[in-house]
């Protein structure tokens, strides 16, 4: 995973199909260098017509198209990877099925998490939540001693997500040395998504 990559998680708010590809598609243009699909409420017919959507465009631009939960749709689409949440399929039984090559990433939220999902296989992970998100209502916030903890002593990357814009994310990247960001309404909210993109790595590489 690119050092200080940003990593655009979707949703679809009051955004027409064709707004919401156009907006990914741009976001790439601006520098996003992953791209993960969340689909809470979609029929899995509906979810799996709007994966092979995004991964014509991500195909294009060669960014790695990540599903959210749904190792069945994941393998549908020949996506590069799924990411689980706690309650979601264990990252050992999801390696199983899966194999070696598709990426598996795992949120977590405290030290005693990150290192379970790093010793059962997991790429990457997605640690937060940073800050309160009205994206996320229900997200617990991580604990700035845990975010320390998982930050200097896990070894696979971690990317940080949970309430994270512009005015925040470098404070964010220098206070605990996470590998990327991530962002949902930062980009998906936003007017110019590949302005919006390429403000924030601009930002966390200053």
């Amino acid at each position: 995973m690119e050092k200080y990559g940003l990593y655009l998680v979707t949703d679809q708010f009051d955004l027409k199909e064709d707004q919401f590809l156009n907006v990914i598609e741009q976001s790439i243009i601006g520098g996003v260098s992953v791209v993960q699909i969340r689909e809470k409420h979609s029929t899995t017919r509906d979810f799996l017509e709007l994966a092979v959507k995004c991964k014509e465009i991500t195909d294009k631009y060669d960014v790695p198209l990540i599903i959210n939960d749904r190792i069945d749709v994941a393998q549908a689409v020949n996506a590069a990877g799924v990411h689980l949440g706690q309650d979601d399929m264990p990252c050992k039984t999801a390696r199983r099925i899966l194999g070696c090559d598709m990426t598996i990433g795992i949120s977590v939220h405290t030290y005693e998490e990150a290192i379970r999902a790093q010793n059962d296989g997991a790429d990457y992970l997605g640690v937060g939540a940073i800050e309160a998100t009205s994206t996320k209502r229900d997200a617990d916030i991580a604990e700035p001693e845990e975010l320390m903890k998982i930050c200097g002593n896990i070894e696979i990357p971690k990317v940080a997500i949970g309430g994270i814009k512009k005015s925040n994310a470098k404070k964010i990247v220098d206070e605990y040395d996470f590998d990327a960001i991530a962002v949902v309404s930062a980009i998906m909210k936003s007017n110019n998504p590949r302005k919006a993109a390429l403000k924030l790595l601009n930002e966390v590489n200053k």
